[in-house]
């Protein structure tokens, strides 16, 4: 009876019932002398009102369900329009932020308010509801539905799961308060419809975790390099910077041997062009250490000389141009451990147009390393942040092991 868009409704049959008589109801209703549906209150406003919300909306419902506080004992429960303002003026809420979809709902947020506030049950200054465009992200989901049906099918690990669209998750993952801040700051509010591409909010985590991040060196696709001129058993350290920009962060050591870790793709047998790491017959320095020169890879192992006149820091380091700089982990007191590293959940932009959703996911958006880490990040405590260098931001997980929280640079595409 509440009619259409372009019809009025129609006035229901009861109400001219009598206030001592609707107040008898709904005791009764309350105290569950009537079944579920049998009656509701609905507040008496205008069923001819352009705005259907006004026509007579219903304030309480009755439902017999067990209360996870209550019990049994309350069977009428408030629908989410009366008990919305209500509950914001009561709780002093003095503005009410809601998406859109609620901008037709607030003469209804407002009419109830007014009212009690007129009976002297609320004192002004009223609740305000505002609204403003819903935030979408390219590369997620966001409804609730969605993310019940990801973790009830374990698409993921939990709501915690690191590339969940949750604070929990995002917790875990790494994400700063003031990385989101950032983000909120620099997409603005806007009553118009926008998708923001998910590389707005990672690029607002990066430059955050920049400023607080320690540095460290970890080695994620590890292999072998030997120093064949370097003294056996020798070890000797490498001062570290906690973080170039921040001297006031002093520096920390670092063990150097005759064997270490380098990345994978920090050799090649037959370079490509442009390529300027290791391969026979090149020179690159090892970061904060040696100038080496690599003569081969054998049965796995790339094999290399050093000049000892090179270390960085030295008056003999300035004798070696070279144009590759790589990083390294001395391999004996090398940590290892697990490094998760998390991609985006979905493989598309708009996961689900026009079909599941859950085709959309992205078979990479984790995968688990075995990295070898210099031995100072033994000592990190679950919720530490670093920067890998030449890697990206990681932070500590309290399951153990490291999750990365995002890359140095935007490598999507």
């Amino acid at each position: 009876m509440r009619g259409t868009l372009t019809e009025s409704g129609k006035d229901s049959p009861f109400r001219t019932r009598s206030a001592s008589e609707s107040l008898l109801l709904l005791g009764e209703m309350r105290d569950g002398k009537h079944p579920d549906g049998s009656h509701v209150l609905r507040a008496k406003i205008d069923m001819r009102s352009p705005n259907m919300n006004l026509r007579d909306p219903v304030m309480y419902r009755i439902r017999h369900a067990h209360h996870h506080r209550t019990g049994d004992k309350w069977c009428i429960y408030p629908t989410y329009d009366w008990a919305h303002g209500t509950s914001d003026c009561l709780e002093g809420i003095t503005h009410s932020l809601c998406t859109l979809e609620f901008e037709d709902h607030r003469p209804l947020y407002d009419w109830f308010n007014e009212r009690l506030a007129q009976l002297g049950f609320l004192q002004p200054p009223l609740s305000r509801q505002i609204e403003f465009a819903r935030l979408n992200l390219t590369y997620v989901v966001l409804s609730k539905r969605m993310l019940i049906q990801l973790v009830e099918e374990k698409h993921v690990s939990g709501w915690d799961d690191p590339r969940m669209p949750t604070l929990a998750g995002a917790r875990r993952r790494g994400y700063t308060p003031a990385g989101f801040r950032l983000f909120a700051e620099r997409i603005g509010v806007s009553k118009a419809h926008q998708v923001i591409d998910f590389s707005v909010l990672e690029d607002c985590m990066r430059e955050d975790l920049n400023e607080l991040a320690p540095r460290r060196m970890a080695v994620l696709d590890p292999i072998r390099l030997v120093i064949d001129n370097y003294p056996a058993g020798k070890e000797e350290l490498v001062q570290l910077p906690n973080h170039p920009q921040k001297p006031d962060w002093g520096k920390r050591d670092a063990p150097f041997s005759r064997e270490l870790w380098i990345e994978r793709e920090d050799f090649q047998q037959q370079p490509e062009k442009g390529y300027f790491r290791l391969f026979p017959g090149n020179e690159v320095r090892l970061r904060f250490g040696y100038v080496v020169k690599c003569s081969g890879m054998t049965d796995g192992v790339v094999h290399c000389t050093y000049h000892p006149d090179s270390k960085s820091g030295t008056p003999g380091a300035d004798n070696y141009k070279v144009k590759g700089n790589i990083h390294w982990v001395s391999a004996a007191p090398a940590y290892a451990a697990d490094v998760r590293l998390y991609d985006r959940l979905f493989k598309v932009a708009e996961p689900g147009s026009g079909h599941d959703f859950l085709q959309d996911l992205n078979p990479k958006s984790m995968t688990l390393v075995k990295a070898q880490l210099e031995p100072a990040l033994r000592a990190a405590r679950p919720g530490d942040s670093f920067q890998f260098e030449r890697h990206g931001y990681f932070i500590a997980d309290r399951a153990g092991g490291f999750n990365r929280t995002v890359t140095l640079r935007d490598s999507w595409k």
